[in-house]
């Protein structure tokens, strides 16, 4: 096997060149996946728009990509996790193991959390938009027949959403609204569905987004910028909803949350601001005895979120609507941006 690998490596805003990149070595306890699918983030797509992910800005040229589905190609000599010939997928974020946060089972928090595909490290990690990645073999999850490789690359995604109902606690006969509906906000409709909550709004500025939502069967769709929004929203939650998940990331869908959610209510929030200092109203979460909830990442869901799609629970491949070569990753990502066309792209490696 040669030491160098096809990869799509960012460079610069808008400057994603394939070339060949320098294959992992492998290390003990480790494992070589040869990927197969991948796909493209919100967080990738702020590297590639504006050279940076919030405070994250890569001091070299990087290898993007952390929702991947591979075939496990080599396995140091220590690991028995998994063998070579194994379909996975994998948690990108490698927490350190050892701090109080690991310790207490809340490795997401940790502070020297290893993510692929990301300038949260100095150097950057490399990810899995290329033909190898290496990743510890804990992260690995097996992937059964019946989840496919475009689907073994949305469990990660879905993750996120796992992740941070858990957070919230039950959803079973909760209003539910959702603001923003790209891919997370979808993710967030269809399984608060599949968990019982009724009804489920969603709301989003954009049409195609909005439309999206009513093929997936989610109750109602608002437009957050319509005059009647409002009175929309009194009828479907009389007070409020009882849980809003915010997954916009929009500075204007958080403030409103405080208005949407009812006394008593959730908002919890998943969608990333960058380095923006948002305003929130203090007085009017304690009056209302708000339960303002952030959620990082995913803890330990991702078996979870295999079982929800293996078992059809929940469906979703109607996300998946561009697929691209590797040798097309430019125009990939092109696509990705165009909030008016795309919902989860994916690149075949």
């Amino acid at each position: 096997m040669t030491n160098m690998m096809k990869s799509a490596v960012l460079h610069g805003v808008k400057d994603i060149r394939i070339e060949a990149y320098q294959r992992p070595e492998l290390l003990p306890g480790m494992v070589l996946l040869r990927n197969r699918t991948v796909g493209i983030c919100g967080s990738d797509l702020h590297y590639y728009e504006q050279g940076r992910n919030g405070a994250f800005v890569p001091n070299r040229p990087f290898v993007l990509g952390h929702e991947f589905a591979s075939e496990v190609a080599a396995v140091a000599d220590d690991v028995d996790l998994v063998k070579v010939g194994d379909r996975v997928t994998a948690n990108p974020a490698r927490p350190c193991g050892f701090c109080e946060y690991c310790k207490a089972g809340r490795g997401n928090l940790c502070r020297k959390a290893i993510m692929l595909g990301s300038a949260s490290t100095t150097p950057p990690t490399d990810g899995a938009l290329a033909e190898f990645v290496m990743v510890r073999a804990d992260q690995c999850h097996k992937l059964p027949d019946e989840i496919d490789d475009s689907l073994g690359a949305m469990i990660e995604p879905l993750a996120v959403v796992v992740h941070a109902l858990k957070r919230a606690g039950s959803v079973a006969g909760k209003r539910v609204l959702v603001t923003g509906a790209g891919t997370i906000g979808l993710l967030a409709a269809i399984t608060c569905r599949a968990f019982g909550a009724v009804p489920i709004a969603i709301s989003d500025v954009v049409a195609a987004r909005r439309a999206k939502a009513v093929e997936l069967g989610v109750d109602a769709v608002l437009d957050p910028s319509a005059g009647d929004f409002g009175p929309q929203v009194k009828e479907l939650a009389g007070d409020g909803f009882d849980l809003v998940f915010e997954a916009s990331g929009a500075p204007r869908a958080l403030q409103s949350a405080f208005d949407l959610v009812r006394p008593g209510g959730t908002i919890l929030q998943v969608g990333m601001f960058g380095i923006d200092t948002i305003a929130i109203p203090a007085d009017r979460i304690m009056a209302k005895e708000i339960n303002y909830i952030g959620s990082m990442r995913y803890g330990n869901v991702f078996d979870e979120a295999i079982r929800l799609v293996a078992e059809g629970r929940v469906d979703v491949r109607p996300l998946i609507n561009g697929v691209f070569k590797l040798d097309k990753s430019t125009e990939a990502f092109a696509f990705a941006g165009d909030k008016t066309l795309s919902f989860k792209v994916q690149i075949e490696i």
